[in-house]
């Protein structure tokens, strides 16, 4: 299966953005297209090649989840068809669109949207192991002594950050941060929602066998309603960190079916956070052997 690593709608639309993941196209006055290339990131660095059909399991689990977790937050998510984007496109190009966008695309409605990103840990690892190490806290936040690795917390903490431009880092900041950004009122309506989608979300996955050891959300805010909206994409294993439960032992790291497998990989050969790396075919085909498998796990389906 071949990658799509960038797309290119030759004008038909208007691109509004390129991010790690996502190409983002202005679809008139109030909705954008999303559409999930199968680019990967680590440590805030793109790689030179990608995951062939990531994209299309990044959508597919993200439109999984905004329908699972309607009942808790409003979504900006309107549908992953491209009927629209097709027969809005010349004749001449809408095989090659559809070649592009087929199953890695979401049309979602236009929010603005919140400098921050929505950290839910459920258990300590990654940054928030190494800082507890240091001081006893987490994000500034003091948590309970003596925890051991990739343990979980008694009740799951809400730790933002900042959003940070393509190419910057994201910057770890206490909650009480947060209210002086966007105001108390959207800063504590945030953290109740992220909280309550997490749970909803790690009670879930608990059922299908996969432990949700952190995430993070992006909100938004519709401002003629006042109204914050989940945006972004989903619980996808580019913004979460899934466990196998099964395999699951306090006091050490744990197997992953995110992009966590990358991270060590880059790691253990000196190419953190370094430029122009090129994945080899055997990382390439183990990382997308673990998303399929967090997908079929998580859904109950095998991706179309």
């Amino acid at each position: 299966m071949s990658e799509v690593t960038k797309t290119d709608l030759r004008g038909a639309l208007p691109l509004l953005a390129r991010g790690k993941v996502r190409d983002v196209y202005t679809l008139g006055d109030s909705e954008l297209l999303f559409v999930a290339t199968d680019r990967i990131s680590a440590y805030d660095v793109i790689m030179e090649n990608g995951i062939p059909a990531k994209g299309k399991l990044l959508t597919s689990i993200s439109v999984f989840w905004f329908d699972f977790l309607s009942s808790v937050c409003r979504n900006h998510y309107v549908t992953d068809s491209i009927d629209r984007v097709l027969e809005s496109a010349p004749e001449s190009e809408r095989e090659g669109f559809g070649n592009q966008l087929e199953g890695r695309s979401m049309i979602v409605r236009k929010f603005k949207i919140f400098p921050v990103e929505a950290i839910v840990r459920g258990y300590i690892t990654g940054s928030a192991w190494s800082e507890y190490k240091k001081s006893g806290t987490v994000h500034g936040i003091k948590v309970a002594e003596g925890m051991q690795e990739s343990q979980e917390f008694e009740k799951a903490i809400y730790t933002p950050s900042t959003k940070a431009e393509q190419g910057e880092h994201d910057e770890n900041i206490h909650p009480d941060k947060v209210k002086e950004m966007i105001g108390e009122e959207h800063a504590n309506k945030i953290e109740e929602l992220a909280l309550a989608l997490y749970t909803k979300a790690r009670d879930f996955a608990r059922s299908r066998g996969i432990i949700i050891a952190d995430t993070k959300f992006e909100f938004g805010l519709d401002e003629a309603t006042n109204e914050v909206i989940l945006v972004d994409e989903v619980l996808t294993p580019d913004s979460s960190r899934f466990w196998p439960a099964d395999s699951y032992k306090v006091g050490q790291p744990q197997d992953s079916y995110d992009k966590q497998f990358l991270r060590n990989w880059l790691t253990e050969r000196g190419f953190r956070g370094k430029e122009g790396v090129r994945v080899p075919d055997d990382i390439v085909v183990q990382t997308s052997e673990r998303y399929k498998e967090a997908y079929v796990k998580l859904t109950g389906k095998e991706l179309q």
